[in-house]
């Protein structure tokens, strides 16, 4: 048997794993939002290598891209529309929640909080070229992919919204919690109705309502 041949079981083996990824996706996301370890860290320096390890992981777990890479007008239309539609989503229920719950406007300021000391055009490049990206491939071109193809299109979707909302626990920040649940719920349902199952769409709406929402339309 060649080495190539003994090496084909183990590379098999190693694209089935998604626990490992996802505890080391957890990690990253308690470092760079707990307050025991948020305090001593430069949070867009953190969040740049976060994504990294993402892409790096979805690169080494993930199987079978070229099909999920379809650019096409209609997915950069589906990705501009979108995103314009979750930002409006956001502005209603930042006007909603800060009239109900007295919490939520300092649990808003605190994550635009991050903005300080940095600048504007570093995040929104970082945003759009990296953050946004990386997240997409990760959650929805990965974990998402993988939990429809083990559990059916429903149990997959729902459980990715589980998991990605609950990597931001440790923040105790609720409006961020359901920033992340919203988000994770409007993309992952974009990513388990689309025909054909393309990321671009979920590519250029994660990056540009990043953009949007935090850089050039705040709402908080």
């Amino acid at each position: 048997m060649s080495y190539a041949q003994a090496a084909k079981p183990k590379l098999h083996r190693m694209k089935n794993l998604l626990g490992f990824p996802i505890v080391v996706a957890a990690i990253l996301w308690f470092i760079m939002f707990s307050p025991w370890t948020a305090p001593r860290l430069n949070f867009w320096w953190a969040m740049l290598f976060s994504a990294s390890v993402l892409l790096i992981m979805s690169a080494v777990f993930g199987r079978d891209w070229r099909p999920q890479f379809r650019l096409s007008a209609r997915a950069v239309v589906i990705g501009l529309v979108s995103a314009a539609v979750l930002w409006g989503v956001f502005y209603l229920g930042h006007m909603l929640s800060t009239m109900l719950f007295s919490f939520a406007q300092p649990q808003v300021g605190a994550i635009y909080g991050l903005r300080d000391g940095n600048s504007h055009v570093w995040i929104a490049l970082l945003l759009l070229f990296i953050v946004g990206p990386a997240e997409t491939i990760f959650w929805q071109g990965f974990v998402q992919r993988t939990l429809m193809q083990r559990w059916g299109s429903l149990s997959g979707f729902v459980g990715t919204v589980l998991i990605y909302s609950l990597v931001h626990l440790w923040s105790f920040n609720l409006m961020l919690l359901m920033a992340a649940a919203i988000c994770g719920a409007f993309w992952g349902g974009m990513y388990a109705l689309l025909k054909p199952r393309t990321l671009w769409p979920l590519l250029i709406s994660h990056a540009v309502w990043d953009v949007m929402v935090f850089i050039v339309f705040p709402i908080g």
